[in-house]
């Protein structure tokens, strides 16, 4: 009877460990533009920015570079700290270098920059290749990706043969890792999603051409509950105020309206 006991009191500990383990759920934050010229729903006022970092600090939170979130949910580390938030920026505008490389700066917190190769050194709004080493150099950046040239996947199968779209496909995944690699000298495991548009087909493709993890913007925090090809991000909009943002962090506001981005 003793060794029945002892038994079952092993497995409870061992389910409870392993739900609290998969219970885990960190924010990750979702940035587009902090140019205040160009206003628009993804334009980031500079100065609530910085309320959000503050807050954050004041707060007792921890932000941690989204490869150290990855290498938690893939099991290869055990833990993240308690309270842990992630900060990620898309596209690649220049208004990243600009006005929150500064910020950034000033608070020293990591921060993961998808981008999409096509418009860096093109683009008038983007950024270039030389601004992005710097960030790369300056340790508090990691530039992963976020496609070739920031497609719309759902209307180009549509509008597609099945050849051109999977030629398409092939581009967007394969060719943008291949010249973020070359461009940074750095390996590119991790992918956004165009739009925060994904399916089976677009995770599969993802998986083949060698990314790791890839992510949304589903308006939920992260965990070892969700798929690994299309983890959630909170797309941080220009209309939030400081108790939607508070709620987010706190993981109060799971399931907030998806926004594309």
């Amino acid at each position: 009877m003793r060794k029945i006991i002892g038994l079952l009191l092993a497995i409870s500990l061992f389910c409870s460990a392993s739900w609290a383990n998969n219970a885990v759920q960190v924010p990750i934050l979702t940035y587009h533009n902090f140019d205040p010229s160009v206003p628009g729903s993804m334009t980031e006022d500079t100065t609530r920015f910085e309320e959000q970092l503050k807050w954050i600090k004041d707060n007792g939170y921890t932000v941690i570079p989204l490869k150290q979130l990855v290498s938690y949910l893939e099991g290869k580390t055990a833990s993240v700290p308690e309270k842990s938030v992630v900060i990620t920026v898309d596209d690649g505008k220049e208004s990243v270098y600009k006005y929150m490389y500064p910020i950034i700066k000033k608070y020293n917190y990591p921060v993961t920059l998808f981008i999409y190769p096509s418009a860096i050194s093109n683009a008038s709004y983007a950024m270039t290749w030389d601004q992005l080493r710097e960030l790369q150099k300056s340790g508090l950046f990691d530039i992963p990706g976020h496609t070739y040239w920031h497609p719309k996947f759902k209307q180009d199968k549509k509008k597609m043969l099945p050849a051109d779209y999977q030629k398409d496909i092939d581009t967007q995944l394969v060719k943008s890792k291949k010249v973020l690699e070359e461009k940074m000298g750095t390996q590119v495991t991790l992918l956004a999603w165009p739009f925060g548009i994904y399916d089976t087909e677009l995770e599969q493709a993802a998986q083949k051409a060698g990314y790791e993890m890839a992510f949304s913007i589903d308006g939920r925090s992260a965990s070892k509950s969700e798929n690994a090809m299309s983890q959630p991000r909170y797309l941080i909009v220009e209309s939030e105020d400081m108790k939607t943002f508070q709620a987010i962090i706190e993981n109060r506001a799971q399931g907030l309206k998806k926004s594309e981005g």
